[in-house]
């Protein structure tokens, strides 16, 4: 591949209305060797069908379809010549009308993934046509013709090798003479079946492609200018981050930073591709470069909040001194699929969080009856939710004197329910109620980044 191919990905925010399209239409052609282009389902799209994906009455079923009717018809309603991609559009929600018809019957993860995929897939027909009104030689690429997955619908894990193999095929002599456009987010198994790389995945999607056809950088963009030390809506102060390294990024985004998506950074790191993040609202105010290794690294990088935690605390006397017990507890967990976010433990109770963001899958809690019922024959548990997860990021932390006096001393008025240290160079964590999060960010940031 040509050594200067950039990947571009625009999110829902970037592709939301037709002026949005072609903001996003301008920074792609801005520069002649972005030759690919990935995109999520225009914002809002995807909730709606992950609505009706969870199976719903009649008459809120109609009310879903004329919301994502809406906002594609408005985007359509603009074109010079709208009748042609109107027809493919009606299809498409044609197919959704059914589809979301057999949901109300039963609910499954495999259906749940084929309904959703119908948002990337009309975002990339408008897009495409977008272009063409521009005169731009532009083509329409099903990504699930290259993206082979495992059946893990609603996180599927993509096959790299089939990917890198029927990329070049099928993706890279296409490029050579138009530019592309796919979808983010979607793939398809071995029976042809769709599948979903789990929500944010189109960021992935960028990543995997880039690293198959060893792109010169991959581009995200987003509704803000690059990473900054802290969500600016919760701080308005925080600030841009010209430069961050792919652990540092990986660790805000694992912590719920929502610019990256946690898995996009691995086939970048793996290949050495650099990745920048900007804002298709506003492209010239810059942006942050993700690299492998950045100039003298500070103490404190960022501060990340994921919100909807879930704590497990475990108590049993026959911990005490005991072998095995906590083997068993990681069995009984695994046995019912679940992930294991923090761990603490003392002599006689082992405290866990549970990370319930990140996927598509509709259903009941992660917590089931079955799984309960399984612990508590064990050992008594208690379960508390309605928390939130802030993480420091930052480099050398656990080597570093007078961090716990910095972080700590600012959280004074504070209840912490966990907190996790020395696990990781990279992170301090901690558990805090859920209505004093954004307030313990503020605090941690005006003491650690003054302001």
């Amino acid at each position: 591949m040509s050594q200067n191919l950039i990947v571009a990905k625009f999110g829902g925010t970037s592709v939301a209305d037709f002026d949005a399209m072609n903001r996003s239409a301008d920074v792609v052609l801005s520069d002649a060797n972005t030759r690919l282009v990935v995109l999520s389902a225009s914002a809002g799209v995807t909730n709606l069908l992950v609505s009706l994906a969870e199976g719903q009455e009649q008459a809120q079923r109609a009310y879903l379809l004329d919301e994502i009717r809406r906002i594609q018809y408005a985007i359509i309603d603009r074109l010079q010549s709208p009748d042609v991609i109107r027809e493919e559009i009606d299809r498409m929600l044609e197919n959704i009308t059914m589809l979301s018809e057999a949901t109300s019957l039963a609910t499954s993860h495999a259906l749940t993934d084929e309904l959703v995929s119908h948002g990337e897939l009309m975002s990339t027909l408008l897009f495409v046509e977008i272009l063409r009104e521009r005169q731009v030689n532009s083509e329409w690429f099903d990504v699930r013709k290259v993206m082979r997955t495992s059946d893990r619908f609603g996180r599927a894990e993509p096959d790299v090798a089939t990917l890198k193999e029927l990329a070049a095929m099928q993706m890279q002599p296409r490029i050579a003479e138009a530019l592309v456009v796919t979808q983010g987010f979607i793939g398809s198994e071995i029976k042809g079946r769709t599948t979903t790389l789990g929500r944010g995945g189109s960021d992935y999607t960028a990543a995997l492609l880039g690293e198959a056809l060893q792109a010169a950088r991959i581009d995200i963009w987003t509704d803000v200018a690059g990473i900054y030390t802290t969500d600016p809506r919760v701080v308005s102060t925080a600030k841009r981050i010209e430069e961050i390294t792919f652990e540092e990024a990986a660790e805000m985004a694992i912590f719920g930073a929502k610019v990256l998506h946690p898995a996009t950074l691995l086939p970048a790191v793996r290949s050495d591709i650099p990745v920048f993040v900007g804002s298709s609202k506003d492209p010239a105010a810059g942006g942050t470069r993700v690299c492998n290794e950045t100039k003298n690294p500070p103490l404190f990088r960022a501060l990340a909040l994921r919100r909807k935690q879930t704590l497990v605390t475990l108590h049993s006397l026959n911990m005490l001194h005991a072998h095995g017990f906590l083997a068993e507890v990681f069995n009984i967990l695994a046995r019912h699929s679940i992930s294991v976010d923090l761990v603490t433990t003392s002599e006689v109770s082992v405290a866990l969080t549970l990370d319930s963001t990140g996927s598509t899958t509709t259903g009941d809690s992660l917590l089931t009856q079955a799984l309960l019922t399984e612990l508590s024959s064990l050992c008594r548990v208690e379960v508390e939710e309605n928390l939130a997860l802030v993480a420091i990021i930052g480099n050398n932390l656990s080597k570093a004197c007078g961090v716990g006096k910095e972080v700590f001393g600012a959280l004074e008025p504070f209840n912490l329910r966990m907190i996790c240290y020395g696990a990781s160079s990279y992170n301090l964590c901690f558990l805090v109620p859920t209505p004093d999060a954004e307030e313990v960010v503020r605090a941690l940031h005006k003491n650690l980044f003054g302001s």
